[in-house]
């Protein structure tokens, strides 16, 4: 077990957070156990974060600004804590893509994680290992937060009909994140098209990629391989990214029937069937 007094707070955003949960729980002359009564969990938890063996949660940190008046220490803190769960290859990415003002993706066989359902996250990260897991989705789900704020940055997302057909996590989840695609229609920030098969061979084979504008800042494209990602400001790069993404939208169905054909999978692909013996399966 971790001694609370052995952490270094300087070793990483989470070391820093248990250090000060402790350091403010103590000065408010609460015990674990009473502190875990006032934000509805166990000592149990509020002992674990504060040796950091286990991340907070965004809800669990605003619990605690409340219960001990700290003006929303930890409900800051927490986004640095999260974010320092994503791999270390993918933290420059995400923080540059908190400060685009425009992100235009094409994804050829996962929903964007800007716009996946917890569920569906969950299925995606734990194909390799589960270690971890309820951080790492968390860390997912703090980075959407950008889609929330006053000026969220203009997303258009172009995704293969491929990604509507991969069962990711059962047609439950996928069915959940397919309404959860819809229900983006309402946010005129947010645009969705969908590159239909019958599109054929088109300028997304190469792969996913994603383009990042800034107002102030050079533009960044950014690939994946099985390894880590890579993001540059490269001139030629960026040109023929653009002229890629270009082509694609072309391609792509409009944003009503993009609409229509995600409704259409949802309920042929994942919505009620019937069994042999009559009765239906969710």
């Amino acid at each position: 077990m971790v001694n609370i007094r052995d952490l270094d707070p300087s070793a990483s955003p989470l070391d820093y957070y248990g250090s000060e949960l402790r350091r403010l729980r103590e000065d408010a002359g609460l015990k674990q156990g009473e502190l875990g009564v006032s934000v509805f969990c166990t000592a149990s938890l509020v002992g674990q974060i504060e040796t950091a063996r286990k991340v907070p949660t965004r809800d669990f940190s605003e619990r605690v600004d409340a219960a001990l008046g700290t003006g929303g220490v930890f409900s800051r803190l927490v986004g640095l804590v999260l974010r320092s769960q994503l791999p270390s290859w993918f933290q420059a990415y995400a923080e540059m893509e908190a400060k685009a003002a425009y992100i235009s993706t094409f994804q050829a066989q996962l929903v964007y994680g800007l716009l996946q359902t917890s569920d569906y996250a969950r299925a995606v990260l734990g194909v390799r290992t589960e270690g971890n897991l309820d951080a790492r989705v968390a860390a997912r789900m703090e980075r959407q937060r950008i889609l929330e704020r006053e000026n969220p940055p203009l997303s258009w997302v172009v995704l293969s009909e491929a990604v509507l057909h991969q069962e990711v996590g059962g047609r439950d989840v996928m069915r959940n994140q397919l309404t959860h695609l819809l229900g983006l229609r309402g946010r005129e920030w947010v645009q969705v098209q969908i590159l239909p098969f019958e599109a054929g061979a088109h300028a997304g084979q190469m792969g996913s990629f994603n383009l990042l504008r800034f107002e102030d800042d050079p533009d960044l494209v950014y690939t994946e391989d099985f390894v880590r990602g890579h993001m540059t400001a490269n001139p030629q790069a960026l040109r023929e990214g653009s002229l890629r993404y270009d082509h694609l939208q072309a391609a792509a169905l409009s944003v009503e029937d993009s609409a229509a054909l995600i409704a259409r999978v949802m309920e042929e692909r994942y919505g009620d069937q019937a069994e042999p013996d009559g009765r239906t399966v969710a």
